[in-house]
């Protein structure tokens, strides 16, 4: 049986896209997910399965999503291991670190796009685009932030979907322990 974690990209924000986690849980496990765990409601979810495809698992969370609630969820699996990887790489000191996002991008984004972007600055913000995440640290609070997670989609014209730190750590925690 191997360990994932699941990401949905906007769910349950401003009152859109409702996925009630304890239904979401039964779902899953209905659909063959193993020990599904969820940790608060932005969507992320801890299962097993011995699937070893990231892909066909987020095609069956996706189109389980779509026939119980009637609409589409991009998805991302990532295993332990990948996610522990994303957070060892932050490039950022662990006074910033700890008040840090983490985007993970669902396909690696267009270099000519990176460093179309990478020429914008704004004050108190930072940010390093990798193959599959964007580590983003802003002094101000994430809420008065210039740059964004929809930011970084539109012009990389990619999906992504960010967590913050403290939410890393658990979801590290959480997966070791199922």
């Amino acid at each position: 049986m191997h360990t994932y974690i699941a990401f949905l990209r906007g769910i349950n924000v401003g009152g859109h896209k409702k996925v009630p986690m304890a239904q979401l849980r039964e779902l899953l496990g209905k659909k063959g997910l193993k020990n599904v765990q969820t940790y608060i409601q932005s969507g992320n979810v801890i299962f097993q399965s011995k699937e070893t495809n990231n892909n066909i698992l987020e095609g069956k969370i996706q189109k389980a999503i779509v026939g119980q609630f009637g609409f589409d969820v991009p998805v991302l699996v990532i295993s332990p291991i990948e996610l522990k990887k994303v957070y060892d790489d932050c490039p950022f000191p662990e006074a910033q670190k700890t008040n840090s996002y983490f985007m993970f991008l669902y396909d690696i984004p267009d270099q000519d796009l990176v460093k179309e972007i990478s020429g914008i600055s704004y004050p108190n913000e930072t940010f390093v685009i990798t193959k599959i995440a964007i580590y983003f640290h802003c002094s101000k609070g994430y809420g008065k932030a210039k740059f964004s997670n929809n930011f970084f989609e539109k012009r990389l014209k990619i999906t992504a979907t960010a967590r913050n730190y403290k939410t890393i750590v658990k979801l590290l925690s959480l997966s070791t322990e199922i």
